[in-house]
């Protein structure tokens, strides 16, 4: 379920998924809402493109670290991949 930040107060949030495009980010809501999973969706930029590399705005997906495993899990079985900290 969709929260604002104040819900999350202090915690440190650990991204999920970024979703590049609007129909993207409203499909994966649409599933973590099915799922009760609160998350933070929250505008940001991030570099896209390989030959004409460039700065783009996505959608980006953070949950509670505690609920993190649980998330991907969600992700993977709807076709989606998590975002992977390199």
């Amino acid at each position: 379920m969709r929260q604002e930040p104040e819900f999350f107060g202090e915690t440190e949030l650990s991204l999920l998924y970024i979703a590049r495009k609007l129909k993207e980010a409203l499909a994966l809501e649409e599933v973590l809402t099915g799922y009760s999973i609160e998350y933070l969706v929250e505008p940001d930029t991030y570099k896209g493109g390989l030959i004409f590399a460039s700065e783009r705005v996505g959608a980006f997906f953070y949950v509670t670290p505690e609920s993190l495993d649980a998330a991907r899990g969600v992700l993977v079985k709807n076709g989606y991949k998590p975002y992977e900290n390199i």
